[in-house]
Order: C-alpha cells, then sequence, then structure tokens
C-alpha cells in the first residue's frame, strides 16, 4: 500500500513537473517572438533604447519571466533527466511561430523543397518527446537539504565533477591562450556550465518549494552554496553563448547547443541524482531513443534558417585627401581614418599615418582652367 502511494505521489510529481517545463517553453517562445517583433517594428529609430518604452516589448518580458519560473520550478517536481530534453518545445514552437509570421507565399513544389526538412524536424521532435516522457524515469526524489548533501558528497559526483573541472580548464585554456574560436569548443564549455547549473537549479528549487509547504530549508548551509553557484554558472553561460553568436551563426548554435547541453544534464542527472538507477533497459533504451530524435529534429529544424551574409566591402581611395574608405551597398560603413591594413578591422584609436610630403598632391579641381599653348617663336 505504501509503495503504490509513493509511486503514485511520484507519477503525479513527474506530471506537474513536465506539464510545468513545456509550459515554460511555450511561454519563452513566445515571448522572444514578441520581443523580435518589437525590435524589428521599432528599428527605423534614432534611439537605440526606444523599445523599453513599447508595451508589445514588456509584454514578451513578463511572458519571458513567467515562463522561466516556470521552467525553474519544474526542476523541483520531475527528473533532471526529464526536464532538460524538454527544451526542444522552445526550439519547435519558435519555428512555428516563424512561419506563421514570414507568412510566404510558396506554391507547393517549392514550400516542399525551402520547409520539407523542417516539417521533417517538427515531426521527429513531437514524436521524440512523446518517446522520453512515455519511457522517462518514473521515480522521483523529494529533495531536502540533508539528501543534496548526500548526494553531493558521494564519491561518483565527486569524481564527476572533478572530471568537469578538469575539462572546463583544458577547454578553457585552448580557448583563451591558443585562440581556438571553434564554435564546439565554446559550446562544450557552455554544457558543462549547464551542467552544474542543472545540478543546483534542481537543488535550490525543491528546497524552495518544500520551504513554501512548511518544511523550512532555508536555514541549512547548502541552499546557499547551492544559490551562489547557480547564478554563477548562469552569468558565465550567458557570457560564452553570447560570445559564440558573434563568431557563429545563431541557428548552428541553437541545434548544437541543445543537443550538447542536454547530454550533458541527462548525465549530471544520472550521475548526481541516480535517476536511471531504478529503471530497465527497455525504458532507458526507448528514452535515449527519444532523446536521439529529438536531437535529429532539432538540427533539422535549425538547418534550413536563412542565414545572415557575411560582410563583403570593397575599398576606394579618396583622391583628395590619400585615406582609403570601406563601402557596402555603396554606403559608407566606416568612418575615414579607421581602416587597418591587411585585415579589415576598425582600429579606432590609432591615427592614421600621414603621407610623405613628395607623395601629397593638391586637390583637383574640375572648375581648373587649361593651361594655355605657349607661343613658338618664329625665326
Amino acid at each position: 500500500m505504501g509503495l503504490s502511494t509513493a509511486f503514485g505521489e511520484s507519477y503525479t510529481d513527474n506530471l506537474i513537473g513536465t506539464l510545468l517545463a513545456i509550459f515554460g517553453n511555450l511561454l519563452v517562445s513566445i515571448s522572444l517572438t514578441i520581443q523580435k517583433s518589437s525590435h524589428v517594428t521599432l528599428a527605423g529609430t534614432h534611439d537605440p533604447r526606444a523599445f523599453y518604452r513599447s508595451k508589445t516589448w514588456w509584454c514578451g518580458f513578463v511572458l519571458a519571466c513567467l515562463g522561466e519560473s516556470a521552467n525553474f520550478t519544474s526542476y523541483a517536481f520531475a527528473p533532471l533527466c526529464l526536464v532538460a530534453p524538454l527544451s526542444a518545445v522552445s526550439i519547435l514552437t519558435s519555428s512555428i511561430l516563424g512561419f506563421i509570421f514570414l507568412r510566404e507565399k510558396l506554391k507547393p513544389k517549392e514550400f516542399a523543397k525551402r520547409y520539407g526538412l523542417s516539417f521533417l524536424g517538427c515531426i521527429l521532435t513531437i514524436g521524440g518527446t512523446y518517446l522520453f516522457v512515455s519511457f522517462g524515469p518514473n521515480s522521483h526524489e523529494k529533495l531536502n537539504a540533508e539528501h543534496v548533501v548526500k548526494h553531493i558528497v558521494a564519491w561518483p559526483v565527486l569524481l564527476y565533477l572533478f572530471l568537469e573541472m578538469f575539462m572546463f580548464c583544458l577547454l578553457l585554456y585552448f580557448y583563451k591562450r591558443r585562440c581556438y574560436n571553434y564554435l564546439v569548443i565554446i559550446l562544450l564549455l557552455v554544457a558543462l556550465l549547464g551542467s552544474v547549473t542543472g545540478i543546483t537549479v534542481k537543488a535550490v528549487s525543491a528546497m524552495l518549494v518544500l520551504t513554501i509547504e512548511g518544511s523550512i530549508q532555508l536555514e541549512y548551509p547548502i541552499f546557499y552554496a547551492m544559490f551562489v553557484c547557480m547564478c554563477s554558472s548562469v552569468v558565465f553561460q550567458a557570457r560564452f553563448l553570447s560570445q559564440a553568436c558573434v563568431l557563429h551563426d545563431s541557428s548552428l548554435i541553437a541545434s548544437v547547443n541543445y543537443i550538447i547541453s542536454t547530454s550533458f544534464a541527462i548525465l549530471a542527472g544520472a550521475v548526481c541524482y541516480e535517476e536511471l538507477n531504478h529503471e530497465d533497459i527497455l525504458h532507458i533504451s526507448m528514452f535515449l531513443l527519444g532523446t536521439a530524435l529529438c536531437f535529429l529534429g532539432a538540427f533539422l529544424i535549425t538547418r534550413n534558417r536563412k542565414r545572415t551574409k557575411a560582410f563583403e566591402p570593397y575599398v576606394t581611395m579618396d583622391m583628395a585627401n590619400g585615406v582609403p574608405t570601406i563601402h557596402n551597398n555603396r554606403s559608407v560603413v566606416q568612418p575615414d581614418g579607421s581602416f587597418s591594413y591587411g585585415a579589415l578591422v576598425n582600429n579606432d584609436s590609432v591615427a592614421p599615418a600621414p603621407l610623405p610630403v613628395n607623395l601629397q598632391h593638391p586637390p583637383v579641381s574640375s572648375l581648373q582652367a587649361p593651361p594655355k599653348p605657349m607661343d613658338l617663336k618664329k625665326d
């Protein structure tokens, strides 16, 4: 009787956590679409912060806060292995909303050619989500401060964290010292930090929910240690992601980051909270199959997004001042004196070198009179 009651409570908690995660990812996707629409609408204004006064932008911001709050709360009810892959819902929703707001009128053949892979990716993502939710971990432990400490000091967790720190330092050395700006290296750094974020978010969320229910957990030091680690990892994650967005294509970042971060989050849940220990081989295999389908679906969805064209400038020389200028689409895109030879880099802090005296020429004027012909003396 006690076992069936515990199983029923665990199933209910898993259902609540899953629904909260799906709802949160839906709200985040909708909020980002609304905020992007506000940015596009106000793109022509001279004030770069005009969207702060837009009701549309603030509506998207409120929805984003509600979505992230739902995602945060879902970790307290459902296993980390189950919540992490549900980020595919955000990619799926963004793709559907982008297609709706695009409103392109295409023939069926052109539609199939342009959006066929994205449509297949949506089907795979929906099917994969159904599989890993249906065959995901059924048992769930309500984490209090004592349980969190017990999990953190276990030798598998300590070994896992040591290997993560070693890998993080190694990748950071190649990224910072050797200047290896490969996308995989940056997103591996993000995923390693995301693994720590998942561990700490689950602990903090579970202890906060227990505190709201009446079992005070805020008096334990482990809560504040987890909270500091959570905030620090989130900040550094955002920093590395912003650097990746500057160097690489955003659509590729979305799919690769989802694949790598979800893989590390599932591994963290399995090692730190032992979420897959009570599952049989069939359930684990179907769970991994559903996750793999979501990975493939997310890759296909982001594959067909339009990529921004690379900047292809051309250079002209101002004949009057002898200063080169960069142009793009018949418009000057870089001020005079900010050109660096060898690479198209803006070096505003370096003053242009003056030309030698013997190379300087007076300005050529179109109104200058032609020289008079010389009079030839007749002998």
